[in-house]
């Protein structure tokens, strides 16, 4: 058996599993490069589940680039709230406003030029909005692959085999490759269950990304914190101190400069404000 013949029947055997156990996501019924990168900035670092309501709600309220650019960071930070990750609000209100004024970039590299587009957001939207033929790396796909050929991969080897491996469809493809890494071919994976195990090295090649900081008690439960307040208006000095009370003053101190820093909030005369 071949190597062709053997990408082309594990690509027949995923595809044809994908048909039937796709997950439904409301950004995988559009192909509008606004809604996927709306949906491509909110699943950083979050679970889909999480996601949907939150994109939902947002969409409602910001349906298009037009409506997002002329909004006011305040509000859009009151819609985001609850998500997390607030800068994400912030890279994605910078990249919306460029590209209300100068229209959406055809290129990789061009929409990585965006604020805050990396190199998986630039290729999710390349793919699945403008019809680019390549792959999104993403966690799931470095996985699978990586057990699929028996090798970690990463960087520009993992480039090289999943250009070489990608089907036809490109879209259904890269969706496939995600739901087997979040469904079946997971850090514990689930062999027996898995549609091309009969072409696959085996799951001992894993290497398991960086564990998160718990959430509770850390420097970005405070920022969220701050955030959520300052949604409402304003706050001095002495009303944010008093607000924040349940926190260690350092990891206050230590937030609020993180959120300066990253554009999200600004200092007044004795308070603070979220930045427009």
């Amino acid at each position: 058996m071949t190597a062709g013949t053997v990408e082309e029947e594990r690509n027949a055997a995923l595809l044809e599993w994908y048909e039937a156990n796709q997950r439904s996501f409301p950004w995988r019924a559009t192909a509008d490069p606004y809604a996927i990168l709306v949906s491509e900035t909110m699943l950083q670092q979050t679970q889909a589940s999480r996601v949907v309501p939150h994109y939902e709600a947002f969409l409602a309220r910001f349906p298009d680039v037009a409506s997002l650019a002329a909004a006011p960071f305040t509000e859009v930070a009151a819609v985001w709230s609850g998500l997390g990750y607030n800068r994400r609000a912030r890279w994605l209100h910078r990249a919306v406003k460029e590209i209300a004024a100068s229209g959406w970039p055809d290129t990789v590299a061009g929409l990585e030029a965006l604020p805050g587009v990396g190199d998986y957001t630039a290729r999710a939207v390349a793919v699945f909005a403008l019809g680019h033929h390549d792959v999104t790396p993403d966690t799931n796909l470095k996985r699978v692959l990586s057990r699929w050929y028996g090798e970690p991969l990463a960087g520009a080897n993992l480039y090289r085999i999943a250009r070489r491996v990608i089907a036809d469809d490109p879209i259904a493809w890269n969706q496939a490759v995600m739901d087997l890494g979040a469904t079946i071919c997971r850090r514990q994976a689930a062999c027996d269950r898995c549609p091309v195990a009969a072409w696959c090295a085996g799951p001992d090649v894993y290497q398991r990304p960086a564990m998160q900081t718990r959430f509770n008690g850390s420097v970005r439960q405070v920022r969220g914190a701050i955030m959520r307040d300052l949604i409402r208006g304003p706050l001095d000095d002495a009303a944010l101190a008093m607000a924040m009370g349940r926190f260690h003053p350092e990891q206050v101190d230590e937030a609020l400069d993180g959120l300066i820093e990253d554009g999200l909030v600004v200092e007044m005369d004795h308070g603070f404000a979220i930045a427009d």
